[in-house]
């Protein structure tokens, strides 16, 4: 007879059942795990072995043959330890009682019993649960969120003796009780160490950074050396409004994937890769796809300093996530998709010696240098930024007035953010909701359309910037509480947009 025991598997952050089944004969001593393992997966027979002897149960002289289903899907981790053993187990007749085809197992064995956590352990659980699973064997560990996981039973262990223990019905496993002391922070922690109050003068910025934070619009910004723009980017987080549970879910998820620690935390993420950064560590892949910056940054911001010092080619890689908020990973042995909805953020310099338009140096680049400079920069990803913001140094001597903190303007956000999610009935902002649902929602007016055909007609801009400055008009009518599209709100957003628009180039010159 063969014993079959539920567990699951990932394919990037989705999850799928996987059926372990288990048959011993009486044969020629071995163990042999079937359904595409990879090495983890086929390690596992000697914890496996080790957890079964725990019982001084004896599987000389016998075979044992594990089947993963199914069988044409890739299976890898070491979470399907604790289900092959509770199989082999309920084979031995160790385990005597039925078990629900809705519990499943999840996590690895040492060699001595224990159940121990693995990569990848929140994303199965929060799978387990979207399969219809109802309850869950699982690790103990510290980082895992389980006080904010519903609709599924978390049973805590750690030791493979007190699952049997527990489904022979000889003891009880509270559940959910180990972690919400360890790792549940008070609502509205600051975690932020920047603060918009530290930045002096640059109130353009600032308005600007505003409304990206309440749209969810990118950005970028250009001017010359120590001018501001990695302090605005790094202050830029602290306007944020919290993660809410499945986001929190979400992020937590992609950084187990990727190998990297988040603890509990209700702030966005906020990724700064570095220029020397390969297109793979940006995007996501390797034999084994793993998620990349822009996956980590789901939910935040993307913040791309000297961005055009990028490969051009791994700008260019940007333009499918930026449209559609995720990212597919094609490889040879899977295809994988993640989540990739951010913020794109970028800061460059307006020319290779950084002085183009500066009020106190020479430029010294040529024409031919600023342009190739600029064309670092491919027009299809200017047409997917929003803002485009030029700074300029500002005097820190002037006189100090009072700076509006990040409190005060995160309280806007929230506010117009809150505006959108009522008028769409879902959480989604301006700049990711369908164009459709936005012109539904937000008809403008016959003379706004025509002059935003017209100041677009003069400024050459393609159709998807129309539709952005549509988007970022929508958001500043939203900061002003306006049920409709402002036409200040029209002329405003146009302004974001032209402020950056490429001037005549005029090389070596004198104040």
């Amino acid at each position: 007879m063969t014993v079959k025991v539920s567990s699951v598997g990932l394919k990037g952050l989705e999850g799928y059942r996987v059926q372990v089944e288990v048959r011993i004969s009486q044969d020629t001593e071995s163990m042999v795990i079937v359904g595409l393992p990879d090495a983890s997966v086929k390690e596992s027979r000697e914890r496996v072995l080790a957890s079964i002897a725990h019982f001084d149960l004896d599987v000389t002289d016998k075979k044992v043959v594990v089947n993963l289903s199914p069988s044409d899907q890739k299976k890898n981790g070491s979470l399907f330890d604790l289900a092959i053993a509770i199989a082999a187990l309920k084979e031995l007749k160790k385990v005597k009682s039925e078990i629900p085809i809705a519990t499943a197992f999840i996590g690895a064995l040492s060699l001595d019993g224990s159940v121990v956590s693995g990569e990848g352990i929140l994303p199965a659980i929060i799978a387990a649960r979207g399969l219809g699973i109802k309850r869950v064997y699982l690790p103990y560990d510290p980082v895992l969120p389980l006080h904010m996981l519903e609709d599924i039973e978390c049973m805590v262990v750690h030791h493979i003796e007190e699952v049997v223990q527990h489904l022979e019905g000889q003891e009880s496993i509270p559940f959910q009780t180990h972690f919400s002391s360890e790792i549940h922070l008070p609502p509205n922690i600051e975690t932020h160490q920047k603060d918009f109050c530290h930045v002096i003068g640059h109130e353009k910025a600032k308005r600007a950074l505003e409304i990206a934070a309440a749209g969810e619009h990118n950005l970028l910004m250009s001017g010359p050396p120590g001018c501001g723009k990695s302090l605005l980017a790094e202050s830029f987080p602290s306007i944020f409004p919290s993660l809410t549970n499945q986001a929190q879910l979400e992020v937590m998820s992609l950084y187990q994937l990727a190998g990297e620690k988040r603890i509990h935390d209700q702030s966005v993420p906020f990724r700064h890769p570095h220029h020397s950064a390969s297109a793979v560590a940006i995007i996501g892949g390797g034999s084994n796809p793993r998620p990349g910056e822009i996956s980590m940054a789901h939910h935040g911001i993307l913040f791309l300093d000297e961005i055009a010092e990028f490969s051009k080619k791994t700008l260019d890689m940007l333009r499918q996530p930026l449209e559609t908020g995720e990212v597919t990973i094609s490889r040879v042995l899977s295809t994988v998709t993640y989540p990739a909805s951010f913020i794109l953020v970028g800061a460059m310099n307006p020319c290779p010696c950084g002085y183009l338009g500066s009020l106190h140096h020479y430029c010294t680049c040529s024409q031919k240098q600023i342009q190739v400079y600029r064309n670092r920069l491919s027009g299809p990803i200017y047409d997917r930024i929003d803002i485009l913001l030029p700074l300029q140094s500002v005097d820190v001597n002037q006189p100090s007035s009072t700076q509006e903190s990040s409190c005060d303007i995160r309280k806007r956000v929230e506010k117009a953010r809150l505006c959108q999610f009522e008028r769409y009935q879902q959480e989604v902002s301006n700049a990711k909701v369908p164009f459709e649902t936005l012109m539904e929602t937000s008809v403008l007016t016959t003379e706004q359309k025509k002059t935003l055909t017209q100041i677009s007609s003069k400024q050459n801009w393609s159709n998807r910037v129309q539709i952005k400055i549509i988007r970022l008009a929508r958001t500043i009518s939203d900061l002003a509480g306006d049920e409709r599209i402002a036409d200040q709100a029209i002329w405003e957003a146009m302004t974001l947009r032209r402020l950056g628009q490429n001037t005549p180039i005029s090389v070596a010159r004198e104040k």
